[in-house]
């Protein structure tokens, strides 16, 4: 009987195994090989100071990391969720160009915030010199310890849990509402009672994206000389020279991330958080004069102010020093290289995305179709653990080809940004896989399915029908990757070629050396790069 069972099932695989599910599979694997690199070093054993990391640092790291992320997750749900609830309830003045800024602080990467706050609030920063020339004496804030590092944290990413949020509370039933009024609910107790819990699946998600950046976060950390676990991974792997005991703490770390997303998906349960699509009405906002009005404003500019305008500002200032010294041939080639190699990547992570959700639809075997989730895991690991599964990825490459056909291809590998670009794909695939997804649930079979009525192959119908279709969604899809790689440190840091060197690259060895105002520049040509490709995003999902 089992043996009949196994045979219905070995004819069912081949019957349904088509050359689609052999490239959904290719690609699965080779896009999570690092992670299961990763835990195939687990079973050689820790490395020499494993045992002195465990005795006196990694309790550090671990209380560090929790505190971090306990910290920022409150202060950004206090943040976003206030913020979303007065920009999508109520209508005051500016209301619709302060949607938009609130979005900003993303653009900041916090390495260059935590830069920025030690030259407002240090002794001898911009602030207290200028307030001491007007004659008011302003204390020293000590920025430079963990709690200025969830202060700095939070402002940078508050936005996560902002947009998410802020589009539940657009899409809750007006009826719902109307229904508590009639009821005698106070406008307080409607949002406690109703709008919060009803909204708790998107403060949930907007919070995971936050400890994501939290637990990847090492510019910050660094500077701000606080131990956690992204630190600890740098410092064992490149001046301690002990890969083994890195991969054991990025192993570690990966088993808290992973366990933070169970735990996502366990407090969602099966509860229903639906709404009927036929009571979405738009919700009248109420108009606020007064007293009223200056108190909404007054609190929806502290983000705005302490996230964006203070940092930019005191970018602004350090660049007005510095830039007859920064802005050089040597400068225009690091951002040449900067926007090169993140355009690249970004059109090679899109058409990664697009190749897993249309190779997914095309492949019949169901077994297969989890693959596609499998393959957007990289966004929920810290760039650091995702530079070294890459690392020991090419290691192996680089043994396997000396060893069998005594070829030196290391230099073809970690001599070149290709490594670079492939491990950006492994981070980055899931920004562009949500939006591109998202896109084609819209499009839907119909048109596909027309189209092979007619007698048209599926490449034929992709790229005559379908890929016309889904342009804004994978030009919005580059896009935030795009952004995404301008910003990121850590995994450029491990993988960059020696003569390669970018933007964030630049700020943060500036910083590093001592001269934090040579910081300024490259700090405030990837911000604004990232604004104007904000707006430009904004304008796509507005013409759809």
């Amino acid at each position: 009987m089992g043996k009949q069972f196994l045979n219905k099932s070995k004819k069912r695989f081949l019957r349904d195994t088509n050359r689609w599910s052999i490239l959904l599979l290719t690609i699965g694997l080779l896009i999570s090989a690092p992670i299961f690199f990763i835990g195939f070093q687990l079973f050689e054993g820790a490395g020499e100071i494993w045992e002195h990391l465990v005795d006196y640092l990694l309790w550090d790291y671990l209380s560090n990391s929790f505190f971090l992320s306990l910290g920022c997750s409150f202060l950004t749900i206090f943040i976003g969720v206030s913020c979303a609830w007065l920009v999508s309830r109520y209508d005051f003045p500016l209301r619709k160009k302060i949607d938009w800024i609130l979005f900003l602080p993303l653009t900041i990467p916090s390495y260059i915030t935590a830069y920025a706050y030690t030259g407002i609030f240090d002794n001898g920063g911009s602030l207290t010199v200028l307030l001491k020339n007007i004659g008011i004496y302003f204390p020293k804030i000590d920025f430079m310890n963990i709690y200025g590092l969830i202060w700095i944290l939070s402002l940078c990413l508050f936005p996560y849990v902002y947009v998410s949020v802020r589009i539940a509370f657009l899409q809750q039933s007006k009826k719902l509402m109307d229904a508590s009024f009639l009821m005698g609910a106070s406008e307080r107790k409607y949002f406690f009672t109703v709008a919060l819990p009803l909204a708790r699946p998107a403060i949930v998600g907007g919070v995971v994206l936050v400890l994501m950046e939290v637990l990847n976060d090492y510019g910050a950390a660094k500077y701000y000389n606080v131990p956690t676990f992204t630190t600890g991974i740098f410092r064992t792997w490149g001046e301690l020279q002990d890969l083994p005991t890195a991969i054991y703490l990025s192993a570690i770390l990966v088993t808290l991330v992973f366990l933070l997303l169970f735990f996502e998906k366990w407090q969602r349960g099966k509860r229903g958080f639906e709404q009927s699509s036929n009571q979405k009405k738009t919700v009248n906002r109420i108009k606020l004069k007064g007293t009223k009005k200056n108190v909404v404003l007054l609190f929806i500019s502290i983000p705005i102010l302490f996230g964006f305008v203070l940092p930019v500002a005191q970018l602004l200032f350090w660049a007005w020093l510095t830039y007859a010294e920064m802005l050089d041939v040597e400068f225009m080639w690091i951002a040449l290289a900067s926007f090169g190699i993140a355009l690249l990547a970004a059109l090679v992570t899109t058409f990664f995305a697009l190749f897993v959700i249309f190779f997914s639809k095309w492949n019949r075997l169901s077994q297969l179709r989890i693959i596609s989730k499998i393959t957007i895991l990289g966004y929920a690991i810290p760039g650091a653990i995702i530079g070294i599964g890459v690392m020991v990825f090419g290691q192996f490459f680089v043994d396997l080809f000396y060893e069998n056909f005594d070829l030196k291809i290391g230099t073809w590998i970690y001599g070149s940004i290709l490594l670079l670009i492939y491990a950006y794909i492994v981070r980055f695939l899931a920004i562009a896989y949500n939006p591109i997804e998202a896109n084609t649930l819209k499009v839907g079979n119909h048109f596909a399915e027309s189209s092979h009525l007619l007698g048209k192959s599926r490449i034929t119908t992709f790229l005559e029908i379908e890929f016309p279709l889904l342009k804004s969604g994978l030009v919005s899809a580059m896009i935030l990757v795009f952004i995404d790689i301008l910003k990121e440190l850590p995994l450029t840091l491990i993988l960059k070629p020696y003569k390669v060197q970018t933007l964030a690259i630049k700020a943060y060895e500036n910083a590093e050396n001592g001269d934090v105002e040579k910081a300024a520049l490259p700090a405030l040509l990837i911000i604004f790069t990232a604004i104007i490709f904000i707006f430009l995003l904004n304008k796509i999902e507005k013409t759809k």
